[in-house]
């Protein structure tokens, strides 16, 4: 049977292939964003300004009482450019695209898709300042993922495109305590996509081993030190602890509960928060910062000067944290890469949200093409309370 020889747009389309296979978080997250880097042509460092809606308190009677209204925004950027580096000899190109896929493009597209997830996952995921589950312990059941849809709900986040991602222990031990409930007759239909496992009332459940770990500081209890909760807090102070907290811990403060976004009405639990970059022994950065009151109220507080500030999970532990997140949690973006080199050498092409560019030249000492593929992306945490962290057994 007479073999077609490997072209730069066969090479790119099964690049592509490969790719939508492989991915399973990316594409469950919002990916609107890349047209607006797309027409300016989008490289390293290049930015958009995320406007997030702006919420306003609502009054009681006749007379009007006039708000500012403040813009809020996020920053997202194109800042990372990873690729694969391959090469064929003449003689392999002549095999077809078969064999080029089979031996080439499959093993090294699937490893540059998983450095590419994992560097989101875990970039987003310590952005996150809300955890279900009890850490050290297994979840076996629904109850975890239960608090966790109870967070999503009382932040406002839309019931409709949420995803469940847990690693393979994680999701084992849930669906072993229910495994008569995990039949989903439409799971064919995405079987197509790597990691798919099926669907609950919570959300779409998928299988990932890229997830985050967190691993705590050397302690993991204090108080405040004599330190009065003001609104717009971006860090608190805290009694000397043995060890600065990590970016990524959560905690909590005595006396501080979470409050629904719209009503500011009291949601009868403890608000969750994520530990910024900066701290030290004494002072706490906030991811998010604090809100007593406002249009941007984000809890209740009836703290005394001195009350416990806990972290989730035991000094030194390492907890690998699973997601339940709405897509508007996170987004994804990449830009266009130019083409170089004229159309028999170079091809891009887009699926899934994802642009990847294939680029050949030939090296006519060793008789062989050098062939790279390459990705030019950037990702952002949009709206944490959208996502919640799911908790469970140490990780050894």
């Amino acid at each position: 049977m007479t073999q077609t020889i490997a072209t730069i747009d066969m090479i790119t389309k099964e690049s592509q292939l490969v790719l939508h296979e492989a991915l399973s978080f990316i594409p469950t997250i919002n990916r609107s964003f890349d047209e607006s880097f797309g027409k300016v042509g989008a490289k390293i460092g290049d930015a958009l300004r995320v406007r997030l809606p702006a919420r306003g308190t609502v009054r009681t009677g006749r007379a009007m009482s006039v708000q500012d209204v403040e813009d809020e925004s996020v920053s997202l950027t194109v800042a990372t450019q990873k690729g694969v580096d391959l090469h064929f000899t003449s003689a392999e190109m002549a095999l077809g695209i078969d064999y080029i896929s089979e031996r080439y493009l499959v093993p090294n597209i699937k490893n540059l898709v998983s450095q590419v997830e994992a560097d989101v996952i875990n970039g987003v995921t310590k952005l996150v300042p809300s955890v279900a589950g009890t850490a050290g312990t297994a979840m076996t059941d629904l109850s975890g993922l239960g608090i966790a849809r109870a967070y999503l709900n009382g932040q406002g986040a839309p019931m409709s495109d949420r995803s469940i991602m847990m690693d393979s222990i994680q999701m084992a031990s849930v669906v072993n305590g229910m495994k008569a409930q995990f039949f989903d007759p439409e799971a064919g239909k995405k079987a197509q996509r790597e990691g798919y496992y099926g669907r609950l009332a919570m959300g779409d459940l998928y299988e990932n081993e890229k997830l985050w770990t967190m691993t705590n500081a050397g302690d993991v209890s204090t108080t405040l030190d004599t330190y009065t909760i003001t609104n717009g807090d971006a860090d608190i102070t805290v009694a000397a602890m043995s060890a600065a907290p990590t970016q990524g811990m959560v905690f909590t403060i005595a006396g501080v509960y979470a409050c629904h976004p719209e009503t500011k009405a009291n949601l009868g639990y403890l608000k969750q928060w994520g530990v910024g970059t900066g701290s030290s022994s004494t002072n706490v950065v906030v991811q998010g910062s604090i809100y007593t009151s406002g249009a941007k109220q984000n809890c209740v507080a009836s703290n005394t000067t001195t009350a416990a500030v806990e972290f989730v999970g035991t000094a030194t532990g390492s907890y690998r944290q699973g997601l339940m997140y709405n897509k508007d949690a996170f987004a994804f973006v990449t830009a266009d890469l130019p083409l170089m080199g004229g159309a028999d050498k170079c091809g891009r092409m887009t699926q899934d949200g994802i642009s990847v560019r294939v680029w050949q030249d030939g090296d006519i000492r060793n008789d062989e093409l050098l062939t790279r593929i390459d990705i030019l992306y950037g990702y952002q945490c949009i709206r944490p309370e959208y996502a919640t962290r799911l908790i469970g057994a140490v990780v050894a």
